[in-house]
């Protein structure tokens, strides 16, 4: 796991359940890597330039049109709500998560 920063968000308006697509910036050793994510409770602006924690090291994922090449990590509420998980404001993309 590391810590990524969304630096572009898309709408993604082919996707079954709604979601948007986003590419995350996880740093010089990583790169800018893609995902799916089901978080449409969060404006595309709440999104842009948020720090995150993602997934790095399972193999791409086809959804619909988008190679999906991460998973942002969040947690589910009891009415199925996503919440994102939010490093501290100091940390940089690239950081492990451990």
């Amino acid at each position: 796991m590391r810590v990524g920063r969304i630096v572009e968000v898309e709408a993604f308006p082919q996707a079954r359940r709604p979601a948007w697509k986003l590419r995350v910036d996880f740093g010089a050793e990583i790169g800018v890597r893609r995902s799916s994510a089901q978080i449409t409770n969060y404006a595309a602006s709440e999104l842009q330039d948020r720090l995150v924690v993602g997934v790095v090291n399972f193999p791409p994922k086809q959804i619909g049109p988008v190679r999906s090449e991460c998973l942002v990590l969040g947690t589910y509420t009891a009415d199925g709500t996503v919440l994102l998980l939010n490093p501290e404001p100091d940390a940089r993309p690239g950081d492990r998560v451990g």
